[in-house]
């Protein structure tokens, strides 16, 4: 007997612990979640550090040996940066969150922590805005905020400096310097450069901290009364820096500057280009960006239009000047009027967004060191050009010709060769949509045009269609859109430019640009098992990859969505499996010092925990983070699976059905469907739970929910009739499979996919309830309406983009109307909520207020949800949860039966601010 209860006992201890274990995912618990950010590892490969932060709340900074089960942590640590030899890790330390939120005013500012790897000592200090390492790990410096005693002389001056330590970090002694505006170490670690601006303006200048020294002296380069020294650039692996220097005016505005070089080897300073030399018409500004070559002998700046800078001064006003209240041109001044004229480049929205950065546009310039003359390159005609380390031409580009057309059409350039020597182009593309690169060597421009790759050979003036002979496809082959199919990229240069390596849907190709065959260094074996090869490139300032070397490719398995790692060789056919698994993969970084690469793993279940593992042939894999490694025991997260059935029209389609935590054979669960285009490639992902404007899947897995993830294909002209021929037999084939309850099925969708939401209920009525988040309701109002987050017309997006309709309301109004969904409000018969924020930079909000109003006076089921402030995607974290809990609230009660809320029974009165 006593057998016998202590079984019963232990029966219902393990239910309950088992039930205990396997909960729903709940809001609070949503708030809390933990994500990784900011990874990195160190040059040694030794330490890896992470940030770990929730959804809302406090989090941390973690720092993790790779060879030990070492781990420190830093409390409300982020944004961390490590030493080259893993031996220090310095991290911003945020302000608790309940501090932030109650303070009114004088909001608490971010402190540094410095922690030591050898024993896990911190060293905390307050009030940090900027910190910087040195290449050697000697040496910190960090900039503090203002002080309070100089933020109202700094409310005069804005550009004042701040205190600035510099520890040295061996011996942990300290210099603070005051008034420091920018601050730099040179790559060789010899020197702290740094720029002061004081109250006084007497000890303004550049100054230079000998780091050879364990206590430096400040050294001054240059003082300038009332100066104004920034841009400072130090040259690639050389003891010298380039910066420009100006007057600051007496309401503290900077003037023309001038371009200077400081070289340690004999102290001079030299002054490249004065505030006068620049031709006329052009200004020389402290607003630059200055770029040294990896030689070190050309040096590019920028100069600005005269005119742009003439725009950003303004002239005083003559306050002695007596009032005449009928003075015409007074009176007009105070006017405000803009003038749309019929051939405006740009719409005047536009114009106005764009404002600010053609007015600080900086046209590049190059000074050569080597022959001490400077030659101007950009100019009105031809705006943009691109870095470049060769010494012999760079790619410029203009898309002054086409900007009517960017209202309609596309964002078009031209393409020009600039001789470095002379600034002499030539045009070498033309009306381009999707690029061009040159060679690291200045020889080749690639570009791609009319579903071809193009080689221009600068040298020899010889055009050749590198792929017009080959029977496999180089334009997209999966595109659905009114504007012509782009390539898949360029993936790198082979040394000397003897090849470019071009991508199709699945292989890479090695084209020499001699005219020789291509080889598939992929050989074929993409496209004959439909995995896509990409290179992972380890290191972002690689120019070529050398003949025969050893490549790292990502591969992506189209039809099972896995993916995996292999290698191949630079100018050889074949490759090697080095991990492949039903999962995820993301390369984070590679240690620059050592064989070591930092990458994530993952799948629906698996969170994104860091890896390390040797460099490309992925031996001795570790995991070094663990988070959430216990989510499926903790909650009912759910599985997910790859469905497939057949559109309307016969199409194959794909997509990811997660099924619900417990599942239980046999057992017909409610349906949450989300969507946008091609979702089935999301099956190894880990759905992070944030709460925003996207449902939670483990969620709503979790609280009995199936969650539908389907593919959407379209064709030009019928958007909203193609996704709902591809996304109905889709659940229907789920119903017919018995997994989901026909009478419980919800559909969600924002922006692009809230427009197909609100098309397909139009359609059917097989849904019980629809949530559409920034919707387009009606075509033919939205056509000519702004993109105000840009300033764009929305005509390019109907005409040639996402909407699909592939030409302009006249031409086709049939087809607008068709597509639009309020035209066919009477039809609708599923319960939806609207959500807008009514800043919405991408979607007007009044496309929202049409479709409700037409529900509304049709008498049917709708409710909107209009946020504050807000745009395209909620941002203020309150709104992001009221919408998350309205959502879960909205398909609980039409698809669980559950107790509708107040707000769907009766709606919310309007109280003033409530």
């Amino acid at each position: 007997m006593k057998k016998a209860i202590l079984l019963l006992l232990l029966v219902l201890f393990t239910s309950n612990y088992s039930f205990s274990q396997n909960r729903q995912l709940t809001f609070e618990d949503v708030m809390k979640f933990e994500d990784i950010s900011d990874a990195d590892i160190s040059a040694n490969g030794q330490w890896i550090v992470y940030g770990v932060w929730p959804d809302r709340g406090d989090g941390e900074v973690r720092v993790r040996s790779t060879s030990s089960s070492t781990i420190y942590t830093i409390e409300r640590g982020d944004d961390p940066e490590i030493t080259g030899n893993g031996a220090w890790v310095a991290s911003f330390l945020k302000a608790p969150l309940k501090e932030q939120l109650e303070a009114e005013k004088d909001k608490p500012k971010q402190g540094m922590g410095l922690l030591s790897t050898s024993d896990g000592s911190m060293t905390r200090v307050d009030s940090v805005q900027w910190f910087t390492f040195s290449n050697d790990s000697r040496w910190i410096a960090y900039r503090h905020h203002q002080s309070k005693e100089v933020e109202d002389k700094k409310s005069k001056n804005g550009k004042l400096g701040t205190v600035m330590t510099l520890r040295n970090l061996q011996k942990g002694t300290e210099r603070n310097v005051p008034f420091v505006t920018e601050a730099v170490f040179d790559s060789t670690s010899s020197y702290l450069a740094y720029s002061v601006v004081d109250t006084s303006g007497s000890d303004n200048g550049l100054y230079m901290l000998n780091l050879s020294s364990d206590s430096p002296a400040p050294q001054a380069v240059e003082k300038m009364k009332d100066g104004y020294i920034t841009n400072l650039s130090w040259d690639h692996g050389r003891k010298r820096i380039a910066y420009t220097a100006s007057k600051l005016d007496d309401k503290f505005e900077p003037g023309d500057a001038s371009l200077h070089l400081w070289d340690a080897g004999n102290g001079t300073v030299q002054t490249l280009l004065d505030s006068g030399d620049a031709a006329d018409g052009w200004r020389l500004r402290s607003n630059n960006d200055l770029g040294w070559t990896y030689d070190g002998n050309r040096l590019f700046f920028g100069l600005m239009d005269e005119e742009m800078v003439l725009a950003d001064i303004k002239e005083e006003e003559d306050t002695t000047k007596e009032i005449d209240i009928y003075d015409r041109e007074e009176i007009l001044k105070e006017r405000g009027v803009d003038v749309w004229h019929w051939d405006d480049p740009r719409i005047k929205t536009h114009e106005k967004e764009t404002w600010k950065s053609r007015k600080d546009h900086l046209f590049r310039a190059v000074y050569h060191l080597d022959k001490n003359r400077w030659v101007q390159l950009a100019d009105s005609s031809m705006p943009e050009l691109r870095f470049t380390h060769n010494a012999r031409y760079a790619l410029g580009s203009s898309a002054l010709p086409y900007l009517k057309l960017m209202t309609w059409e596309w964002f078009f350039d031209d393409y020009y060769v600039v001789d470095l020597a002379n600034g002499n182009r030539k045009r070498v593309a033309q009306k381009l949509w999707f690029g061009a690169q040159i060679s690291p060597d200045g020889r080749f421009v690639i570009y791609y045009e009319d579903r071809d790759w193009h080689l221009y050979n600068i040298e020899k003036d010889i055009y050749r269609n590198l792929t017009e002979e080959l029977e496999t496809p180089f334009y997209n082959e999966d595109h659905d859109y009114p504007f012509p199919p782009p390539g898949y990229g360029v993936g790198g240069w082979v040394e000397g430019s003897r090849a470019v390596l071009i991508y199709d849907k699945y292989d890479i190709w090695q084209f020499p640009t001699d005219g020789g065959r291509p080889t598939r260094i992929t050989d074929g074996l993409g496209r004959d098992q439909k995995i896509v090869f990409r290179i992972e490139n380890l290191d972002p300032e690689r120019q070529w990859f050398k003949n025969r070397e050893e490549v790292l490719l990502e591969a992506y398995f189209d039809k099972k969505k896995n993916f995996g790692f292999y290698t191949a060789r630079i100018g050889r056919s074949g490759v090697q499996e080095r991990l492949v698994a039903q999962k995820k993969f993301n390369v984070i970084r590679k240690a620059q010092e050592a064989d070591r690469i930092l990458y994530t793993r993952e799948s629906y279940s698996e969170f994104p925990n860091l890896w390390v593992a040797d460099n490309h042939r992925f031996r001795n894999r570790k995991q070094v983070s663990m988070l959430h490694t216990d989510l499926t025991e903790k909650y009912a997260w759910g599985s997910a699976e790859l469905v497939e059935w057949t559109s309307l029209d016969g199409t194959p389609h794909q997509g990811v059905l997660i099924k619900p935590g417990n599942y239980e054979e046999g057992k017909k669960y409610p349906l949450l469907v989300y969507f946008y285009r091609f979702f089935s490639d999301r099956l190894y992902d880990f759905n992070e739970p944030r709460n925003n404007h996207r449902p939670v899947f483990a969620q709503y897995a979790s609280d009995g929910y199936a969650v539908f993830l389907p593919d959407i294909r379209f064709k030009v002209g019928t958007p909203g009739f193609e996704a709902t021929k591809s996304l109905v037999p889709g659940v229907q084939h789920l119903v017919d499979e018995g997994i989901v309850d026909t009478d419980k099925l919800g559909l969600h969708g924002h922006s692009w996919s809230g427009y197909q939401t609100a098309f397909i209920i139009t359609q059917t009525d097989i849904f019980d309830a629809a949530v559409a988040g920034a919707p387009v309701s009606n075509m033919t109002s939205a056509y000519s309406g702004i993109r105000w987050g840009s300033g764009l017309a929305r005509q390019f997006q109907y005409e040639m983009t996402q909407s699909r309709i592939g030409g302009s309301l006249w031409e086709y109004p049939e087809l607008y109307i068709e597509n639009s969904p309020v035209f066919y409000a009477n039809r609708i018969n599923t319960p939806l909520l609207i959500q807008f924020g009514d800043e919405d930079g991408a979607v007007p909000w009044y496309q929202g207020i049409e479709l409700y109003l037409a529900m509304r006076r049709l008498g049917k089921d709708a409710i909107f949800l209009q946020y504050h402030g807000e745009p395209h995607h909620l941002r203020e974290y309150s709104n992001k949860l009221d919408y998350a809990i309205k959502m879960k609230e909205y398909f609980d009660h039409y698809l669980k039966g559950m107790p509708a809320p107040k707000w769907i029974e009766e709606g919310v009165p309007y109280r003033g601010d409530n």
